[in-house]
């Protein structure tokens, strides 16, 4: 992976093709009506979670158990990190993929206003000696994997919900995947600089991009940001719908591999971030996978008699080597799939 440290202000037009006014889409940071809440200590948790699943792709839980210090400290530390002259951040790159990068994601010419950390997750553990993490890296390490063993957790609480509320056996179907010591995990921090830079060059006082739309080719994302907005998900029918922030809560997003193994019942969500104008956004997100020589397939406890899938087989190494091949917006499943229409999720019963 190639990456800049030269002024974005240089490639700013490449940036702004990549942008979509969204003049026409405000959405009240306080209308929760459109993303689903899910109380994780409510008995219909795991029907509603599915429901959540197959029709909008993610949702936010709340009594999740995680402590608010557990996240403010890392929050805290990574602020630290991104607030380093670059000179120093620079010293824990370039991302080839792990490692920090800035403004261009991935090797396929992506770019976005975004600085980023992305670490790999080892046997539910993030390795220190894989990336050089300047001023105090002791602290930075115990907080970050802290963190990562908290989402961990709540990913497979999920997915084991998941398995419970299509009632597939066994209970951890999902969740084995995640747990296993060769599990191909990764937690990413992204740093979302004020974009009132280019707003002014650019004169066009229009929505820019943080982060391009995707899907996250993993079983399952979890994500906690600071309370800026700018995470944004596509509805089935094309429109963009901006997430509420909170801060106190996480946000879980279905991946293309979830998608498969539920053979097209669940349907990994497109999303996107826009550069706030005034506000730094920090966001973390845990992307649970599965070991690399894991077949990635629709789950035959959860198959009906007659059903067929939808996908080709393949394992997680071959899809995961399929997604770092293509740009970011790219259909990453549409290469896996048979000539066979995937039919709409079927309504959760509760």
């Amino acid at each position: 992976m190639v990456v800049s440290s030269q002024p974005i202000l240089q490639n700013s037009s490449n940036l702004y093709r990549t942008c979509k006014s969204t003049s026409d889409l405000h959405f009240s940071d306080n209308n929760n009506s459109v993303i689903p809440v899910i109380d994780m200590l409510d008995s219909k948790a795991k029907f509603l979670i599915t429901k959540a699943c197959q029709e909008f792709g993610l949702f936010k839980i709340v009594n999740h158990g995680v402590p608010d210090d557990t996240m403010i400290k890392l929050e805290s530390d990574a602020v630290k990190f991104f607030d380093l002259p670059q000179c120093d951040k620079d010293k824990a790159g370039p991302a080839s993929p792990y490692g920090y990068g800035n403004k261009r994601i991935g090797s396929n010419s992506d770019v976005g206003w975004v600085e980023y950390l992305l670490l790999a997750v080892n046997d539910g553990l993030i390795s220190e000696k894989f990336v050089n993490i300047p001023e105090s890296p002791q602290l930075f390490w115990y907080a970050l994997n802290e963190y990562v063993a908290a989402v961990r957790n709540i990913a497979c609480v999920v997915l084991e919900k998941i398995a419970d509320g299509l009632k597939i056996e066994p209970k951890n179907v999902l969740s084995r995947m995640l747990k296993d010591e060769k599990s191909d995990s990764c937690f990413r921090l992204n740093h979302y600089p004020p974009c009132t830079e280019i707003e002014a060059y650019l004169k066009g006082g229009r929505n820019f991009i943080g982060f391009g739309e995707h899907t996250d080719p993993q079983v399952i994302s979890v994500i906690r940001s600071n309370n800026t907005t700018g995470l944004q998900i596509s509805l089935k029918d094309g429109t963009w719908v901006s997430v509420p922030p909170d801060e106190h809560s996480f946000f879980i997003i279905v991946g293309d591999s979830l998608q498969v193994l539920t053979n097209g019942r669940f349907k990994s969500v497109k999303h996107r971030v826009l550069a706030n104008s005034v506000k730094s956004r920090l966001s973390m997100i845990y992307f649970g996978g599965p070991p690399l020589n894991e077949k990635i397939l629709p789950l035959s406890s959860l198959m009906e008699e007659g059903e067929e899938s939808f996908y080709k087989e393949f394992t997680w190494h071959e899809y995961k080597k399929s997604s770092y091949m293509t740009k970011l917006s790219a259909d990453r499943l549409g290469l896996f799939e048979k000539n066979i229409i995937v039919p709409y999720a079927k309504n959760c019963q509760i």
